[in-house]
């Protein structure tokens, strides 16, 4: 940061900006994520990026459940959001936040495990984390980074 190099260290470890466009991309993704790692997790209703998310003061996504009663049952439809500022992230940033708010369908909390699911789910986890949070500094200290638009191929989930 001291030298100024943290856009272009970020810029040539993770080289471009995913697929991931429209709405309907992302919830297909993290549904594609969910069906890998997740088989036995409750429904997801909807999955959206949202611009009312301010990352700096925030989160990077947020994960809601919404109960509401019909006749004599009670139905809860759970909701993933994810901060607009990601739709010209890597994909790597996307699945991080994908991925741990998937998590939060089975852990609640920011526990040991919490972050076991995550890292079940994406092995690298912790490092892409880390680097997710040096792009927000570097952000936050006004620096821009426009990563180069992706192939049009569909994202790799992780293994």
């Amino acid at each position: 940061m001291d030298q100024g190099q943290l856009g272009s260290m970020l810029l040539k470890k993770y080289r471009c900006a995913h697929s991931v466009r429209t709405d309907k991309a992302l919830y297909d993704y993290v549904q594609e994520i969910k069906a890998a790692k997740l088989r036995g997790s409750e429904p997801l209703n909807k999955v959206a990026f949202d611009s009312k998310l301010h990352v700096m003061a925030h989160a990077l996504g947020t994960h809601t459940t919404v109960s509401r009663v019909q006749g004599s049952r009670l139905k809860a439809k759970r909701e993933i959001r994810v901060a607009t500022l990601f739709k010209d992230a890597p994909i790597e940033f996307l699945r991080m936040i994908a991925v741990h708010e998937l998590a939060h369908l089975k852990e609640r909390a920011h526990d040991k495990a919490f972050y076991q699911l995550c890292c079940h789910m994406e092995p690298e986890y912790h490092q892409i984390e880390f680097d997710l949070r040096l792009y927000l500094t570097h952000l936050d200290l006004g620096g821009t980074l426009d990563w180069p638009a992706g192939s049009l191929a569909k994202p790799s989930l992780p293994d």
